[in-house]
């Protein structure tokens, strides 16, 4: 038997027995090596070099645990009590408006983290809690918050965008404003929803707010909402670079965190620390784990492959762009965000390239995918984020996301074949 077709077993049953995706990579990796002797002498030594080479001196890649960093910060009590309270009063009277607020408060938190299990295990708890005390059915409100979720990663910052930037040359303030449209367009469709959902089971109002009460909440939250813009402010200004704005934003978090809100004591402080270590070390094993992968993909020729097969089925760029959209959608529920971007991304690169496709434009196309993927029925990690923290049975928040889904595919759909919704203002911007 092929030692490829031994290594792909392998990875797949690696998978089905729920091993974590970084180590199975690796195992995989290791069995195929050691079955091919005529190349074992030198390819573990040339993968160790690209990966170093490649990777771990990427200037861009800093960012990653930056992020990771902020968004820990940003996750403590007071921080995530304050964005929903403001987003609470932004929204108002409305018709099923904890649902509005869920939606609001993932599109400003998101403008933090860039991390939708950081949306959901942060501000998730408190944003389910308040819709079921106030009426609001329990898988309605998980489903409302996973779906919500997904704007993370779109919406800038973004850790996924971030690392396509890095494989595919594509600017990463390009990508950064490419994502913000269809993060705002993905929160529109899904306040049209629950406004008509909240209509039909008769959902509660919200409250009247008055004009000083939106004043006196956004002062309280200013702080807070500012490290949006020293994060994407420093970006866009081009005084400081994506990595530069990470640095900043998190001392900026830090400070605020231990001076104005006082959310933030030694132990704390190291617990937070603690959590980006280990976050940090995990990205960085499957990292590691998924140049191995993409080294053995590569010399079997399965880039080639795929692309004469796609490019035989057809050579319309439209065609193309709905194929790799499946194919991303159920990869995306399947398996590790960052490991779906460094082994098959580097497939499909080439083909986009050569029909002519924006590379800004297929990154944000290409993490649209992974983050719906998230929150797709039966293995969406977001689901599960939501129903263990909500201790609400899946098969009803799966009930409830499916017509969620429609909509966000519909603007998937849009954001794919409309390529101005994404590059519109980086263009405007001067960044593509």
């Amino acid at each position: 038997m092929s030692p490829f077709i031994i290594f792909i077993a392998l990875f797949v049953l690696v998978f089905l027995i729920r091993i974590p995706i970084g180590p199975g990579m690796i195992v995989a990796s290791v069995l195929y090596f050691y079955l091919t002797p005529d190349i074992l002498s030198s390819s573990p030594r040339l993968v160790t070099q690209l990966f170093l080479n490649n990777t771990m001196v990427h200037y861009v890649l800093l960012a990653v645990p930056l992020f990771v960093f902020m968004a820990e910060i940003m996750n403590s009590g007071k921080v995530t009590n304050l964005i929903f309270r403001f987003a609470e009063v932004l929204v108002g009277k409305k018709h099923g408006a904890l649902g509005h607020v869920n939606v609001v408060a993932s599109i400003i938190f998101s403008g933090m983290t860039g991390s939708a299990l950081a949306d959901a295990a942060g501000l998730g708890s408190m944003e389910i809690k308040s819709m079921v005390d106030n009426g609001y059915d329990p898988a309605f409100s998980c489903a409302i918050t996973a779906s919500s979720a997904i704007i993370g990663p779109i919406f800038p910052p973004s850790i996924p965008l971030v690392i396509y930037s890095m494989l595919s040359g594509a600017s990463i303030g390009a990508l950064f404003l490419g994502g913000m449209i269809p993060g705002l367009l993905i929160g529109l469709a899904l306040m049209v929803y629950i406004t008509i959902v909240s209509k039909k089971r008769n959902y509660p109002l919200g409250e009247y707010v008055t004009f000083r009460e939106v004043v006196i909440v956004g002062l309280k939250a200013f702080p807070a909402l500012f490290t949006i813009v020293i994060l994407l402010g420093g970006i866009y200004s081009g005084i400081v670079t994506p990595t530069e704005a990470g640095a900043l934003a998190s001392f900026y978090a830090l400070i605020i965190s231990i001076v104005v809100y006082r959310t933030l004591g030694w132990r704390s402080f190291m617990e937070l620390v603690k959590r980006t270590v280990i976050t940090t070390a995990s990205l960085t094993i499957i990292i590691g784990a998924a140049y191995s992968f993409s080294y053995i993909v590569a010399i079997e020729g399965i880039p080639q492959a795929m692309a004469s097969l796609l490019l035989g089925i057809t050579e319309n760029k439209y065609v193309l762009l709905l194929i790799i959209n499946l194919l991303f959608l159920i990869l995306g529920m399947f398996i590790d965000t960052t490991c779906i971007i460094l082994v098959f991304v580097p497939m499909v690169l080439p083909m986009a390239t050569l029909l002519g496709i924006d590379l800004v434009h297929f990154g944000v196309v290409i993490t649209i995918n992974m983050m719906i993927g998230l929150a797709t029925p039966p293995f969406g990690l977001l689901l599960f984020v939501v129903s263990g923290i909500s201790k609400t049975p899946l098969r009803e928040i799966i009930k409830e996301i499916f017509p969620m889904l429609i909509m966000l595919i519909f603007v998937l759909f849009l954001v794919t074949y409309f390529d101005s919704l994404v590059l519109f203002l980086p263009r405007l911007l001067g960044f593509s």
